[in-house]
């Protein structure tokens, strides 16, 4: 069963609407209504793209490094969002700890209000 922060691989699409490179993306929430559909924010290990107060770095030494199960130092990209259903998540690799998903959820809101 799928739950917000959790990480899991995907066709994240580009922004120019052709199927992209499986890839990490985060579960943020699953959206309301009968579709099993799900808002997932891209996962990169381009550190070079962080967003000062809207992405969010997940660094080797942090705690729930071991548990998301990436392989590297890696960004969550805030502004990098997409609904997908759920037939399209292949699988969870692992998960964030929940005060970092409240965060990265926070920086996003903030941006799209202008904060």
């Amino acid at each position: 069963m799928k739950k917000a922060g959790q990480l899991v691989y995907l066709q994240f699409p580009q922004v120019n609407l052709l199927a992209g490179k499986l890839r990490p993306g985060l579960l943020l929430t699953q959206l309301p209504g009968k579709h099993d559909d799900w808002l997932v924010c891209m996962v990169s290990t381009q550190l070079q793209q962080f967003v000062l107060d809207l992405d969010e770095i997940i660094n080797l030494n942090d705690a729930d490094f071991l548990q998301s199960g990436l392989k590297k130092a890696s960004l969550i990209r805030g502004g990098r969002l997409a609904v997908v259903e759920d037939a399209l998540l292949v699988g969870a690799i692992g998960e964030i700890d929940q005060i970092r998903l409240q965060r990265v959820k926070h920086r996003i809101a903030n941006w799209l209000v202008g904060k």
